[in-house]
C-alpha cells in the first residue's frame, strides 16, 4: 500500500513538473537586414559563387597546407575547443538536478558506555535504562543506509539551467568557430603578405643592381671627361638609398615567416627553410563573392554566437524567476543497521522512511527580485549585443567590398605606370649615353620606375589581402576546417 502511494505521488509530480516553465520563452529576434550590399559593383565584375574552402581558389599549395596544419595545431583553437568540452560538462552539471540523488554510507562502530551515564546505581544495581540491560558491555553497531532525495522541477527553474547551458554550449561552439575564422584569415593574409615581401625584395635587389650598373658608367664616363663628379654623386646616392630599402623589406618578411610559425603552434623560426624560395604573390579570381546581407546571420561564427548567449541570457531569467516559488522535494532513506552480523540481513535489521518537504523563500531582503532585475538587464545587453555584432558584420563586408574594387582599379593603373615608367629608364639611359639629356633625367626615371614596381607589388598584396577580408568578412570557410568537426555539439 505504502509502495503504491508513493508510485503514485512520484507519477503526480513528474506529471506536474514537465508542465510548467516560468521566466520567458525565447525567440530568436526578427532583424531588418538590407536586400544587398550598397557597395557591391551592379554590373562591371560579375559575381561568383564563393567555395567552402575559399583559400583554394588562390591555387597555392603551400598556402593550402599551412591552413591545414594551422587548423589542426593552433593554440588558439585548441584552447576554444577546451571551452566546448567545459561548456559541455557544465550541461550535465545543470542536468543533474531532473534526477534523483543517492547515496550510500555504512559504518560500524564498537563502543563503551561510562558507567556515569549507562543507568547504573551508585550501588551497581542495575536501574533497568538502556544501557543497564547490557550490563554496561562493548556494543558493536553495524550499519548500511541508502539516502536518496529528488527535488522536483515543478516550475522550471533546473530546465531553464538546462536550457541556459545548451545554449552556452552552442555558443562556445560558435565560438571555435570565430576562433577558425580568424586564424583562417591571419594565416591567408600573413602569407600573402610574405609572398609579397618577397616579390618587393626582388624588385630592390634587381633595382639596385641596375642602378649600380649605371654607376659603373656614370664612373667611367667621368673619367673619360664626359660626365661631371655630380653625376657620379648623384648615382652613389640613388644606390645606397635603394640598398637601405632591403632590410627593412626583409625586416617584415621575417615577421611574417615568424608569425605564421606562431600560428601553426611551432617556434617562429620553424618555417624558415620551407618558405625561403620566393613565389609569385598568390592572387585569386577578381570576381566579388556572392551573397546577401541575410547569409550572414547564418554564415558569420560571431553573429551566431551572439545569438546563443542571447538565448542563455534569456533562460537565466527563468531560473531567477523559479526561486519565487516553493521547491518540493521527496527525501527517503532505507538501510540495515544491527548489533550482530549474524542478523545484520535479516527482516528486523530493515528501516527505512520516505516523505515529501516543501521550502519556500518568504523574505530575504528582496534579493530574488534584484536578481531577476540583473537577469533582465543581462538579457538587454546580450540582445542590444547581437544587434550590434550584426551591424559590426555588415559594416565589415562593405568596407571590404570598398577596398577590394578600389585596389583592384589602382593595381591595374600601376600596371600601367611600370610599363611606362620602364620606357621611360630606357630612353633616358639612351639619350644620357649619346650625350642629349642631363644624368637627372636617368636618376629620376630609374627612382620613379622603382617606386611604381615596388607599389604594383604592394597592390598586388593589398588585392589578395582585401579579399582574404572579404571572406572573412563573410564569414565563409569555417566550417569546412578540420577543428570544426572536433567541435561538434549533439543535443542529446
Amino acid at each position: 500500500m505504502n509502495c503504491h502511494f508513493v508510485r503514485m505521488m512520484l507519477v503526480v509530480l513528474a506529471s506536474l513538473s514537465a508542465g510548467c516553465m516560468v521566466g520567458p520563452n525565447y525567440e530568436r529576434p526578427a532583424i531588418d537586414m538590407p536586400a544587398r550590399w550598397s557597395e557591391a559593383p551592379q554590373a562591371s565584375r560579375p559575381a561568383a559563387t564563393e567555395p567552402s574552402r575559399w583559400w583554394t581558389a588562390f591555387a597555392d599549395p603551400e598556402l593550402d597546407s599551412l591552413v591545414e596544419r594551422a587548423s589542426r595545431a593552433n593554440l588558439d583553437v585548441g584552447i576554444a575547443e577546451a571551452r566546448i568540452r567545459e561548456a559541455r560538462a557544465n550541461r550535465g552539471i545543470a542536468a543533474a538536478p531532473l534526477w534523483p540523488s543517492v547515496t550510500a554510507a555504512g559504518s560500524y562502530t564498537r563502543s563503551l558506555q561510562s558507567d556515569n551515564t549507562s543507568g547504573s546505581s551508585t550501588n551497581g544495581s542495575q536501574s533497568g535504562a538502556p544501557f543497564g540491560r547490557f550490563n554496561n558491555q562493548p556494543t558493536d553497531m553495524y550499519q548500511l543506509n541508502f539516502d536518496s532525495s529528488w527535488e522536483v522541477d515543478l516550475f522550471g527553474g533546473t530546465r531553464r539551467s538546462v536550457e541556459a547551458a545548451q545554449a552556452s554550449l552552442e555558443a562556445s561552439y560558435f565560438d571555435l568557430g570565430d576562433v577558425l575564422l580568424t586564424l583562417l584569415g591571419d594565416v591567408a593574409r600573413n602569407y600573402i603578405e610574405l609572398r609579397g615581401f618577397q616579390s618587393q625584395l626582388d624588385i630592390a635587389r634587381s633595382n639596385l643592381a641596375a642602378q649600380e650598373d649605371t654607376l659603373s658608367l656614370t664612373r667611367a664616363r667621368y673619367q673619360g671627361g664626359l660626365a661631371s663628379d655630380l653625376d657620379v654623386a648623384r648615382a652613389e646616392a640613388q644606390v645606397e638609398t635603394t640598398a637601405s630599402q632591403i632590410p627593412t623589406l626583409d625586416t617584415s618578411y621575417k615577421d611574417a615567416v615568424h608569425r605564421l610559425g606562431v600560428l601553426l603552434g611551432e617556434a617562429p623560426g620553424a618555417l624558415l627553410d620551407e618558405l625561403a624560395s620566393t613565389r609569385p604573390i598568390p592572387v585569386a579570381d577578381a570576381a566579388i563573392p556572392s551573397g546577401l546581407p541575410s547569409d550572414l546571420l547564418r554564415q558569420r561564427p560571431d553573429i551566431r554566437r551572439a545569438e546563443r548567449q542571447l538565448a542563455s541570457a534569456t533562460a537565466q531569467i527563468g531560473v531567477a524567476t523559479s526561486d519565487l516559488y516553493p521547491k518540493f522535494s521527496l527525501v527517503g532513506s532505507a538501510g540495515l543497521e544491527s548489533l550482530k552480523t549474524s542478523n545484520f540481513f535479516s527482516e528486523g535489521s530493515k528501516l527505512w522512511s520516505i516523505g515529501p518537504s516543501i521550502t519556500w523563500p518568504i523574505f530575504q531582503g528582496g534579493q530574488i527580485v534584484a536578481t531577476i532585475e540583473v537577469r533582465n538587464a543581462q538579457e538587454q545587453q546580450a540582445l542590444l549585443t547581437y544587434r550590434k555584432t550584426i551591424l559590426t558584420a555588415l559594416e565589415d563586408v562593405e568596407n571590404a567590398i570598398v577596398a577590394y574594387t578600389q585596389e583592384h582599379d589602382r593595381r591595374e593603373a600601376l600596371a600601367a605606370a611600370v610599363t611606362s615608367n620602364q620606357r621611360a629608364v630606357d630612353l633616358a639611359t639612351v639619350l644620357y649615353t649619346r650625350g642629349l639629356s642631363d644624368f637627372l633625367n636617368v636618376i629620376d626615371a630609374q627612382r620613379n620606375l622603382f617606386q611604381a614596381q615596388s607599389d604594383l607589388a604592394q597592390s598586388e598584396t593589398n588585392a589578395s589581402t582585401d579579399l582574404v577580408a572579404l571572406h572573412k568578412a563573410l564569414g565563409g570557410g569555417w566550417d569546412a576546417l578540420p577543428a570544426a568537426d572536433q567541435g561538434q555539439t549533439r543535443t542529446p
